[in-house]
């Protein structure tokens, strides 16, 4: 075979589309950016870190991922972008070089009953073809195993239009796997009625108790009163057996009210539409408590928690029901799935082989999970109770097998919630989707993660307004030798306490069996630093927050906790709101200025009439993308120009709460504007490192790490000189405090932990910082595994103890952290 001639080998120029090499920011403003400009290498692992407040987020997130969204979503057509959440463009002069950017952060997953690791990822949906197709006895298509179809059967007559038109009588059915009794929740609710309504009253007199329902409300009470079905004036308890019917159970009718026609249903349907298919977390505060007196939750005795039908609970595989499978931890569940794949002989080889493909792509996903290190889990968890690292890990599951690059994969923290065990996996999956050619950013403040960039980028060097300026750019080994914060802290490392403080007694723990709590018995000694450890998935939170509060109850003793749920608020919701300081800030304006301290609300009297209080109008542009602008008439300061004319200090309203913490402590801590319950507030504030926040930044704009610490500033503190105002005694539970700390923050923190203890309180901490191990009186260490493999205590000791014990994952890594 004869080849043409080739040519001498050239060196070959440059290819243009080559060029595009870097992602180019220029002059980015958001939040508090100070016009920064970087540019960062595509197919590259880049680290952004600093202090907490310096900046990260909003580079990486409210700008070069937000803007990479947002030119994506305006590729569809307007009809398409109506049904797609929407963003402005953010504060940048130039961005250049953008790919699409997939965001895996730490925001939890929705909290709805039927929402689980299962059905969150792929690996519910091919369980149930596996179970269509191989399950014994054979009862339908993959919807007859899913607890999210009900079963359906209908029956009428269809006129058929083919030739002459006739009518045939047609059936319909669908089987589906849900549960009817519990409609594929797992569990089902009992309505106190007494918490409803007083019987010995009548509606004209105002028998019912739900908050809101007033008797003049046209849409609840008098829809009951005016309906006709009831008499308003007779006593809820002397109704007939019809009448009690028609109160508490009537299916939909309409009726009219003052000639307005309207739908009248039973109360207690009504009751279920209206509170009990809403995340309770998301409730106002009045109305979650009002719905935990009258509601109760017990596992559905017909499913027995499974949500699926007899049928589906019936159909097996190797007698192995789908509600079994679920059940099991994942990586037992993986190994049964393997065993699947295994050759099976006579007719089953080929009923075997036709899933053959979904068997493997199942293996991988199930394989996945345990990679990542959730292999505890199982996949009828409920993904309203993962952390947000483990949510954060379960989002990360469907993208390690895609076949997609060059696109930028955006983390929040990853390693949040890991145990130092871990965090070398997670490095390795970092390094597996860079290799893949993409371009990974990541913002983190783990040494160990920090380690492994390709390129650093350092923001600071302070944080709020002391921030937003790009302090280092470039190698690790750069930055070591920077001098910036970070790079003075990169090779910190506590050294294990010589003296413990010795503890005043003990909070004895027996018999614990919360969720994978072996019946642990252990005592937590009282009046010192107890730090819980172990690997993720080992029972620490069950300990503290299952077992712990009810043995501290029964022992006498008050236990306080802050864990890892999200605060709740509002675009109106600010620290100053949150903490309590707007109250004495409020009754100072008004008593300097002789007016009601309403008028300094922006959510009541004082508020600007045009945006309600809020500072920015929303205007919805139907099909395209809504947009916001100041209050022209406040210009964005929220409140009525005459209440601005109110002054405290030299400062109206609005001017205070453009302050920064760190600003307002002076401000409210001397002078004519001296006020001591503003200044402790603030003073709370600063002692957790939030001097930089601005009183009036609304919540949604924080954090996870600021959202963390203004919780711990909330608790009653002690101050600088270890004297308390909240009185001694108490356990405070904290659950990993550290989260979002940068590296110089941490040393602030465990101050502030002492303070406490030395104060007379008891401060137990869920932790993997080896700091905090380190700076610990007592340890207790679970494990020695996650799931079924944990559960059980490992090391109970000082920490000097565990550095020369060496006996447990933890042990080891806390050694060589501290060089012992």
């Amino acid at each position: 075979m004869s080849r043409a001639p080739r040519a001498k080998a050239q060196p070959a120029a440059a290819h243009a589309a080559d060029r595009h090499e870097l992602i180019r920011v220029h002059g980015a403003r958001e939040n508090n950016l100070q016009d920064v400009s970087i540019e960062i290498p595509k197919r590259r692992l880049t680290v952004f870190t600093g202090v907490s407040g310096s900046g990260k987020s909003s580079l990486v997130f409210d700008t070069i991922a937000a803007e990479s969204q947002r030119l994506i979503n305006e590729t569809y057509s307007a009809f398409v972008q109506g049904f797609m959440p929407t963003a402005a463009r953010p504060e940048v002069d130039v961005l250049d070089g953008l790919t699409t950017a997939i965001i895996v952060d730490q925001q939890r997953m929705g909290s709805d009953p039927r929402s689980t690791v299962g059905t969150a990822t792929d690996a519910n949906a091919m369980l149930r073809i596996l179970f269509s197709r191989l399950g014994k006895p054979h009862i339908g298509p993959p919807g007859a195993y899913a607890f999210n179809v009900p079963s359906v059967r209908a029956s009428g007559a269809i006129t058929v239009e083919r030739g002459a038109r006739k009518a045939v009588r047609a059936t319909f059915s669908r089987t589906g796997g849900m549960c009817p009794r519990c409609e594929g929740r797992g569990a089902v609710s009992d309505i106190d009625l007494t918490q409803l309504y007083d019987d010995s009253k009548s509606l004209a007199e105002g028998a019912f108790t739900i908050p809101g329902w007033k008797s003049d409300s046209f849409w609840t009470v008098r829809l009951y009163a005016e309906s006709g079905f009831l008499d308003p004036d007779k006593p809820i308890r002397r109704y007939t057996k019809r009448e009690m019917q028609d109160f508490l159970y009537r299916e939909p009718t309409k009726v009219k009210v003052e000639g307005v026609n309207l739908t009248y249903e039973g109360l207690i349907p009504k009751i279920q539409k209206s509170f009990l298919s809403k995340d309770k977390e998301a409730m106002q505060p009045h109305i979650r408590a009002f719905v935990e007196r009258a509601v109760t939750f017990a596992t559905c005795p017909e499913c027995d928690g499974t949500r699926l039908t007899e049928g589906a609970r019936s159909s097996k595989i190797k007698r192995i029901s789908i509600a079994d499978a679920c059940a099991m931890e994942i990586r037992d569940l993986a190994e049964w799935v393997r065993g699947l794949r295994e050759p099976a002989s006579g007719s089953a080889s080929t009923a075997y082989a036709s899933v053959a493909p979904l068997l493997t792509a199942l293996q991988q996903s199930l394989d996945s999970f345990v990679e990542i290190g959730l292999g505890y889990l199982a996949l009828d968890r409920a993904s309203g109770t993962l952390s947000g690292g483990e949510a954060q890990r379960v989002k990360m599951i469907r993208h390690l097998g895609s076949s997609l690059t060059d696109v930028t994969y955006v983390f929040d923290e990853p390693t949040s919630g890991l145990h130092p065990h871990d965090v070398q996996r997670m490095n390795d999956l970092l390094l597996r989707l860079r290799d893949k050619g993409n371009t990974v950013l990541v913002v983190e403040h783990e040494p160990e993660v920090i380690a492994i960039a390709d390129h650093v980028v350092d923001l600071g060097p302070g944080a709020g307004s002391a921030g937003g300026t790009v302090c280092f750019e470039g190698t690790v080994e750069g930055l070591r030798k920077g001098g910036t914060i970070t790079g003075r802290h990169f090779d910190d490392r506590s050294s294990v306490k010589e003296t413990v403080r010795k503890p005043t007694g003990t909070l004895a723990v027996r018999g614990a069996s919360t969720n994978n709590l072996r019946g642990v018995d252990v005592d937590i000694p009282l009046g010192v630093l107890t730090v819980v450890t172990g690997v993720a998935g080992s029972g620490k939170s069950s300990l503290v927050h299952g077992a712990l509060p009810g043995q501290a109850g029964a022992a006498g003793s008050e236990v306080t906790a802050i864990d890892q749920s999200p605060i709740r608020g509002s675009r109106r919701s600010n620290p100053a709101t949150y903490s309590g300081l707007l109250d004495p800030v409020r009754k100072a304006f008004a008593k300097a200025n002789g007016v009601k301290p309403a008028l300094f609300s922006a959510n009541s009297e004082g508020a600007c009439p045009t945006c309600n209080g809020v500072g920015v109008i929303f205007t919805d542009l139907a099909m395209m993308a809504g947009v916001s602008a100041p209050c022209e008439d406040c210009e964005g300061k929220r409140y009525q120009a005459p209440v601005l004319e109110y002054r405290l200090g030299g400062r109206d309203i609005s001017e205070v709460l453009e302050m920064s913490v760190a600003e307002a402590e002076g401000f409210f801590g001397s002078g004519t504007a001296h006020t001591p319950a503003a200044h402790r507030v603030l003073d709370r504030l600063a002692d957790v490192g939030l001097g930089y926040l601005k009183l009036g930044q609304p919540l949604t704009t924080l954090s996870g790490g600021e959202r963390q610490r203004l919780k711990l500033a909330t608790l009653p503190q002690p101050s600088a000189g270890g004297s308390s105002r909240a009185g001694k005694g108490g356990v405070y539970v904290l659950d990993e405090p550290t989260a979002g700390l940068h590296l110089a923050d941490v040393e602030q923190l465990l101050g502030l932990l002492d303070r406490l203890v030395d104060s007379g309180r008891t401060v137990i901490v869920v932790e993997h910082h080896q700091a905090v191990m380190a700076h610990a009186d007592w340890i207790v260490d679970l494990g020695p595994g996650a799931g079924h493999d944990g559960g059980r205590i490992v090391f109970e000791g000082t920490p000097a103890d565990l550095v020369a014990a060496r006996s447990t994952l933890t042990g080891e890594h806390l050694a060589a952290y501290v060089g012992g």
